[in-house]
């Protein structure tokens, strides 16, 4: 599937490309191709993001997999339509927007995931253990995690459910930036990006 306003069937749409809302988070474009590559998709994958904030996950995997089908799993009204506004700024039609809080709102989505990404979130953790409730067996999940706290928890978590094949990658990401006369390498915040399967 292609999009008018992006017309590659390669994944990193530029962060500017996307329409945004101050305060809402936004996966910028390295982070993304590292997040995509972790899940392993397959031509039609059901994936769940949770915590989709501006919905640039959604938007890239849709693309990416016209055949798969895509939950965005968003608490905030206001959030979902941003979500909703920028699948059709691209042209995207697999993607069902979800309303709710994780986890509680899980339960009430229809389609089982096999592939699950978290970004983010301050209840980590109970989001964690119940998504991978929902996974078959070669499922993966992939989370993010912004400190080192978040970092454990999700480590910790991983150790509990006996996941398989975990891999962590801190993502340390530099973009040219100019200012005035001069131009500088600026730092992407530091994330951690972790995976794992479940297996049987």
């Amino acid at each position: 599937m292609m999009s008018k306003l992006w017309k590659y069937v390669s994944p990193g749409i530029p962060d500017e490309l996307f329409e945004r809302l101050p305060g809402i988070p936004m996966s910028q474009r390295e982070i993304r191709l590292l997040l995509i590559s972790a899940l392993r998709l397959e031509a039609n994958s059901v994936v769940w993001d949770i915590g989709a904030g501006t919905g640039t996950i959604p938007v890239e995997i849709g693309l990416l997999c016209p055949q798969g089908q895509i939950v965005a799993i968003e608490r905030d009204e206001e959030v979902a339509n941003l979500i909703r506004l920028n699948c059709d700024r691209f042209e995207v039609k697999n993607v069902q927007i979800a309303i709710g809080t994780a986890p509680e709102c899980l339960k009430q989505i229809s389609t089982v995931p096999q592939r699950v990404c978290i970004e983010g979130g301050r209840s980590i953790k109970p989001i964690l253990q119940q998504a991978w409730e929902y996974l078959p067996s070669t499922g993966r999940i992939v989370v993010t995690a912004a400190s080192l706290e978040a970092l454990y928890e999700v480590s910790e978590s991983f150790t509990h459910l006996q996941a398989r094949n975990v891999e962590v990658v801190q993502a340390a990401v530099n973009r040219l930036e100019t200012r005035g006369n001069s131009r500088r390498l600026a730092a992407v915040d530091p994330l951690f990006i972790l995976s794992a399967e479940k297996l049987a």
